[in-house]
């Protein structure tokens, strides 16, 4: 099962959090299809959020077809996404480059931005794409 991690000051929605944390579980598969997330009441106790909140984010997960609301009991995966196993060499090469950039001085929000940085570089959508020209 998921365990939700709310961080306060990162700017980024509650909900949005939740939705994020749920899709990289998918992505790792540490979520598979039929498997339960936590009720609103679990994730209430463990992050003390409003309800409303985690209903929210579970609705928004619904509406993108990853998992079901089923009447009296509970959400469930519906589908999976992805295919990085939390058990792939990369995972491991990842987790090296993080020890090595935290011994080097980096913070957190350092790690995160030079991580998007080359993720710009080299996932980047051609900008004719994005303005919805065809080549």
């Amino acid at each position: 099962m998921v365990e939700y991690r709310i961080d306060r000051r990162s700017g980024v929605a509650t909900y949005v959090q939740i939705v994020q944390q749920t899709k990289q579980a998918l992505r790792l598969g540490h979520l598979r299809p039929g498997d339960k997330l936590p009720t609103a009441r679990e994730v209430v106790e463990a992050t003390a959020i409003n309800p409303n909140t985690v209903l929210k984010a579970y609705r928004e997960l619904e509406r993108e077809g990853l998992v079901e609301a089923r009447r009296g009991l509970g959400t469930f995966v519906k589908r999976a996404l992805g295919t990085a196993p939390a058990e792939s060499p990369l995972h491991g090469e990842l987790d090296d480059w993080a020890v090595r950039a935290r011994a080097s001085g980096l913070d957190r929000d350092d790690v995160a931005a030079l991580f998007t940085a080359v993720l710009e570089t080299h996932f980047a959508v051609p900008e004719k794409h994005l303005q919805g020209e065809s080549s």
